[in-house]
């Protein structure tokens, strides 16, 4: 407050000074920054009015007052500052950028331990007879289907042999009581016939093994010197579902054998579609 009370008082008085007579060539005043004053020195002789006296006093005190202000003993001295400062905070973290290309593919993990076996279930076709609805059955893909069976009693002429002594029937494809084998599930069978001819009266006998009402085997039996014989035969086919396989007689006499199995009819899967 005080140098700004001086800024404006001292031209003030300079201008007083030059008005009350003093001569221009005898001093000269000059400001010089803000509180500086360079005064020509008066001559030796020769006085000035009261009114210089008091510049020349307010000059001194105003140099004084400059001195005294460039004077930094008597303050602390401003703070420098080094070329870098002490480490801010962390910012906040970035958005995330793009992904990246996909990486090489790895090498082929460690082979596995075997699994448990598991039957996978199907469905098959099961005709009721040939006749009638249709329906589904189902089978594993390890299918068991095999069935052996006997001729009890004698039969002729032209009669689906009806072998009633059945031994084996895994899967129940076969029916004793109408001699037929009914596929329920589709694939490749063998089958295999042998019926004994009834000799005594100089007659064959012809055997045949009949799939869906056609012949797809056959076998003969000769009498000679009323003895018996033989009609045997045997095939590989392909069944669907609901196909009927059976032997029928187109001539002749068989002998049954009560529970000897003289004339058998069996069969098995070989394997499924």
């Amino acid at each position: 407050m005080l140098v700004l009370v001086l800024v404006v008082l001292i031209p003030v008085l300079v201008s007083s000074v030059g008005t009350g007579g003093m001569d221009d060539s005898t001093s000269h005043y000059e400001m010089l920054g803000t509180c500086r004053m360079v005064c020509d020195p008066f001559p030796s002789t020769g006085t000035a009015g009261p009114g210089v006296h008091t510049a020349i006093d307010t000059a001194t005190t105003g140099l004084q007052v400059d001195n005294d202000l460039n004077d930094h003993s008597i303050s602390p001295p401003l703070p420098t500052y080094s070329d870098n400062g002490s480490q801010g905070k962390p910012g906040r973290p970035g958005k995330p950028g793009p992904p990246g290309p996909p990486g090489e593919p790895g090498p082929p993990g460690p082979k596995g331990p075997p699994g448990d076996s598991v039957d996978i279930v199907r469905t098959g076709i099961l005709g009721l007879g040939g006749k009638g609805a249709v329906s589904t059955t189902t089978y594993n893909t390890t299918p068991r289907v095999a069935f052996y069976a006997g001729l009890r009693n004698p039969q002729e002429g032209y009669d689906i042999l009806r072998f009633d002594d059945v031994v084996t029937n895994i899967g129940g494809n076969y029916e004793g009581a109408t001699g037929k084998f009914t596929c329920k599930i589709p694939g490749t069978y063998f089958f295999i016939y042998n019926v004994l001819m009834r000799g005594g009266d100089g007659t064959s006998m012809w055997a045949d093994l009949i799939k869906n009402g056609l012949v797809r085997a056959s076998a003969i039996a000769q009498d000679q010197d009323q003895s018996y014989d033989y009609a045997s035969n045997s095939v590989i086919l392909h069944l669907d579902a609901g196909d009927e396989v059976f032997i029928k007689l187109d001539g002749g006499k068989a002998h049954g054998g009560n529970s000897n199995k003289y004339s058998t009819f069996s069969g098995f899967i070989l394997y499924a579609d």
